[in-house]
């Protein structure tokens, strides 16, 4: 049998500023937030639309992209905390059983979507006055960067990991596999970081780190799959005339994206959900599923609008 020495992955929670530590997470998501108006910009530049409608643009999916993904995590993977913590889902706290602020943990990149869709029909009724298509035909290329970002935010907070192999390319998820105070336990340290960092390095604990299997990096393999959605639909819009397409963008990104999320799944830990109730898939590719058949839907649907 052969062993191979993997990679062991214990990364810092953020950079410290003073007293406040800037998680990576919430780097990766300011960043994507950033990156996407830029790109936008540059597209309402190219397209003789006002900067107004750009910051209204912002602020639309802003809310909707945090809302739709903290609400859909809710429904399709914890759908207990609708009658057991409901305060937790919409405040980023948790109250049952003891108090304790969490940050916003558990976002569901499928219920982003949905919510973004909807937000859409919206902005383009009250504010922007064009089809609804093209609109969606253009914030597909931000929207990829952004999964880019996020899923490597994923990766360094050791979260959505992939499942056991002994294949090369796993990794030794060292926070994901044992919580703080358990590393503390094992170490006799009083300080979480120094407990991980002594599992990591100190060569005293060692029967400990063999221990930890090595798992897929699930993210990182969306991650660059992702790179792959948007250098195509970058591609598509700024060379070819696929943007006079209306819903071809849109749709391309549905097919290419959500099949990237299925194929994935078939390497990465159980995310929870109703997949028990189904069987066969994961929740995650039934949640896929139908994106994928209505990205076909608008490709083949597509026709030139001038």
């Amino acid at each position: 049998m052969i062993h191979f020495l993997h990679f062991i992955w214990n990364p810092s929670e953020g950079f410290q500023i003073g007293s406040f530590t800037l998680r990576f997470y919430s780097l990766m998501f300011v960043i994507s937030f950033v990156l996407g108006f830029i790109i936008m910009k540059k597209i309402f530049q190219r397209e003789n639309e006002s900067m107004e409608k750009l910051d209204s643009l912002f602020m639309y999916m802003f809310i909707s992209i945090l809302l739709g993904a903290r609400l859909g995590h809710v429904f399709f993977y914890q759908s207990e905390l609708i009658f057991e913590d409901p305060l937790s889902i919409i405040l980023p706290f948790r109250f049952n059983p003891t108090f304790e602020f969490t940050g916003f943990q558990g976002l569901a990149s499928h219920g982003a979507a949905i919510a973004v869709i909807i937000t859409m029909y919206f902005y383009t009724t009250k504010i922007l006055k064009r089809p609804m298509l093209w609109i969606l035909d253009r914030i597909v290329i931000p929207v990829a960067s952004g999964a880019i970002l996020v899923r490597l935010g994923n990766f360094f907070n050791s979260e959505i990991v992939g499942d056991k192999t002994t294949s090369p390319f796993g990794i030794k998820f060292i926070q994901d596999a044992i919580r703080p105070n358990e590393a503390m336990r094992l170490t006799q340290l009083s300080n979480p970081k120094d407990a991980f960092n002594a599992i990591a390095t100190d060569p005293k604990f060692a029967s400990i780190l063999e221990q930890i299997p090595a798992k897929h990096p699930s993210q990182l393999y969306e991650a660059v799959g992702y790179v792959f959605v948007f250098a195509t639909l970058l591609f598509l819009y700024w060379k070819t005339d696929a943007r006079l397409k209306q819903g071809y963008l849109f749709g391309i990104f549905l097919v290419m994206l959500f099949s990237i999320r299925i194929i994935v799944e078939f390497v990465k830990e159980s995310q929870g959900g109703f997949e028990s109730a189904l069987g066969i898939l994961s929740t995650g590719q039934w949640l896929s599923i139908p994106f994928v058949i209505a990205g076909f839907y608008f490709i083949l649907k597509a026709k030139r609008v001038e």
